[in-house]
């Protein structure tokens, strides 16, 4: 059939923001995560000096877990949310409100110099909390168990960003907001969760049966429950409430059941596709990171309590974060949702910026080599997904949508 001319001549719109889901926000989430790296690599090298009150780690932090992940969870939730409730998304003008507050509280914190701390501790929790009661929305009309999960990370990031903000206000930086913020993540992505075997169990039904499911054993149960204690015990660390020795000891075991429950997934038990390979590898930070707090408690000083929040958020969150926004994205555009060789080279790209940084703290002498490589890197695998997803929300907008390649 021909097509007339004016048709073939009709530009690729890419759909309106208060009609594209979640895909708005995970662009956003993305670009930001990338901003990040751009602006507090030159910041911490002395570069360049922003007139913000914030330290460069303290900015850093603030953006990355109430600013980037909020974006992605948010991202996830709307464009999952007709499949999991039969109801659509909140789409409209709810959608570009939440939007225009999430843009709202990153103006916020960047114009921070200007502002009473009283208002930026007002405007930073805008975004969370109307996010919550998205979340709330999901379980009251599913009356899932996960989406209640979902909803109770939620609501610990907003009070972890209160305590950030009111630890800023008291002392200068966050220790315990920080690290509150960071554990909810880590609890709620590989200890409670239990995303690599949902994902290894979708990949499964696409190739058949000839890749057994991994069967639960009390590995899993004792390395999640050590693993929740364990993080808790990481939080309130430096107050002195536990012997250093004694939560040394729990981190330790912390560390090395996690590694033993990895080590379940082995490759004769779990699938050899890209997609669940470079998941095990994001998760693999899960155990590392125990295992450097553990190596503080014990004697190694602070440069290990450095490398382990790095492993934790650059590695195993930020790894596990890339993951499902691959997924998400190609999802929602049509296209399979397995892992291509762009997809795998982006999160390698990810695991090496974490290894980098982890070095970094480990290695002082070298950070002003191994830093802005570790930035380089992040900033490029976030960058290509952003140009990724923004193709494939052109192809489904014009309804050209193609398989991704296979793993």
């Amino acid at each position: 059939m021909l097509i007339p001319r004016r048709d073939r001549r009709t530009p690729i719109n890419l759909p309106s923001p208060s009609k594209a889901g979640g895909g708005p926000f995970l662009l956003l989430g993305a670009l930001h995560a990338a901003v990040l790296a751009a602006v507090s690599v030159p910041w911490f090298l002395g570069l360049i000096s922003p007139e913000m009150p914030l330290s460069p780690p303290s900015w850093h932090a603030h953006e990355f877990l109430f600013g980037v992940v909020p974006a992605i969870i948010a991202g996830v939730l709307l464009t999952a949310a007709p499949n999991r409730t039969g109801h659509p998304p909140p789409g409209g003008w709810p959608l570009t409100m939440l939007l225009a507050v999430w843009i709202v509280g990153r103006l916020g914190l960047a114009g921070s110099a200007a502002l009473e701390p009283l208002t930026i501790a007002l405007l930073a929790p805008l975004f969370p909390v109307p996010l919550v009661a998205v979340a709330g929305r999901e379980f009251l009309l599913t009356r899932n168990g996960r989406n209640l999960t979902v909803l109770a990370v939620l609501a610990i990031l907003v009070g972890a960003q209160g305590l950030f903000h009111w630890e800023l206000w008291r002392f200068g930086r966050s220790v315990h907001g920080t690290r509150l913020a960071v554990a909810a993540l880590l609890a709620w992505t590989v200890l409670e969760a239990g995303i690599m075997p949902g994902i290894a169990g979708g990949w499964r039904k696409a190739y058949g049966p000839s890749h057994p499911q991994v069967p639960s054993s009390r590995i899993d149960g004792v390395a999640m429950g050590l693993g929740l204690l364990a993080l808790g015990i990481w939080i309130v660390q430096d107050e002195g409430i536990l012997n250093e020795h004694l939560s040394g000891t729990l981190l330790l075991a912390a560390g090395l059941t996690q590694a033993a429950r990895l080590a379940r997934w082995r490759p004769r038990h779990a699938p050899s596709g890209r997609s669940v390979a470079v998941l095990r590898v994001s998760y693999a930070f899960i155990p590392a990171g125990f295992l450097l707090t553990a190596g503080a408690s014990l004697g190694g000083g602070t440069a290990f309590n450095a490398a382990a929040l790095h492993a934790w958020t650059m590695g195993a969150i930020g790894g596990m974060a890339l993951t499902v926004m691959v997924r998400t994205a190609a999802g929602h555009s049509g296209a399979a949702p397995t892992a291509s060789r762009l997809t795998t080279g982006i999160h390698l790209a990810v695991v090496a910026a974490a290894c980098a940084r982890i070095a970094a703290a480990l290695d002082p002498q070298r950070t002003m080599l191994l830093i802005p490589l570790a930035g380089a890197l992040w900033i490029a695998a976030f960058l290509t997904f952003a140009l990724l997803h923004g193709r494939m929300s052109g192809r489904r907008a014009s309804g050209a949508v193609r398989p991704a390649t296979p793993d």
